[in-house]
């Protein structure tokens, strides 16, 4: 630098400029917080239903090794068809019904609150009555007999009334018969709600005639099914 150049002192640049410095805005305070609560709450709440689906199903899987329950088995031992006339839209018949019930658990009792049986053909209700109800203990079979007797208005589709002459030509007639049950299970002191299971039997009932039945003729006992 040369010698005679003048040198330049501070005040000719101004005061110092300071160092910039950088701010931060806080967000929203709780936000980030709300949102931490929020997933540990639904997480809580996931883990407490499946612990109790886990539970329940742990319960269930016990008492069924140790009830083992079993379908109750139904069957119609003894059927005896009478009458069956139709005519007019109206059906005359006499039919009667022997019910073999049987309670094959041997821890579970039931009650069978409620027994409404009908009868029909070709899907046509043409009777329906209140049977008796009853207690049965494990290990057990129950008989009910019944009898659907009477003439009752059956309005029947033309292609109804042509399998009904089919049937009466061969001497058997197909009738279905349900049963509208509400029962109870027991175990113990424990009583379960009512359930309302329904058992349908479709039965091949020869008509007895006058001159009584042939060997061919005789009603095989038929095994009803029990569904939910």
């Amino acid at each position: 630098m040369s010698a005679n150049q003048p040198q330049l002192n501070g005040a000719y640049y101004g005061p110092a400029i300071p160092p910039s410095k950088s701010y931060h805005r806080p967000g929203r305070g709780g936000g980030g917080l709300l949102g931490c609560c929020c997933g540990c709450i639904f997480s809580l709440i996931f883990k407490l239903i499946l612990s109790i689906v886990i539970i329940i199903g742990i319960a269930i899987f016990i008492f069924w090794l140790i009830v083992r329950p079993n379908v109750v088995k139904v069957h119609v031992t003894d059927a005896s068809l009478t009458q069956f006339n139709y005519s007019g839209n109206t059906l005359n018949y006499n039919l009667a019904l022997n019910f073999s019930i049987r309670n094959p658990n041997k821890k579970l009792g039931i009650y069978y609150d409620y027994i409404e049986a009908r009868a029909l053909f070709q899907d046509s209700r043409f009777d329906s009555d209140l049977l008796p109800t009853f207690y049965q203990g494990h290990k057990n079979t129950t008989v009910l007999a019944h009898v659907f007797e009477g003439q009752q208005v059956v309005p029947l589709s033309t292609d109804q009334v042509s399998e009904l002459n089919k049937e009466k030509s061969k001497g058997v007639y197909d009738i279905r018969v349900k049963l509208y049950l509400k029962v109870r299970f027991k175990l113990g002191a424990i009583k379960t709600k009512k359930v309302k299971p329904r058992v349908t039997c479709d039965l091949q009932v020869p008509l007895t005639s006058s001159k009584g039945v042939s060997s061919s003729d005789i009603f095989q006992t038929t095994k009803c099914d029990w569904s939910r």
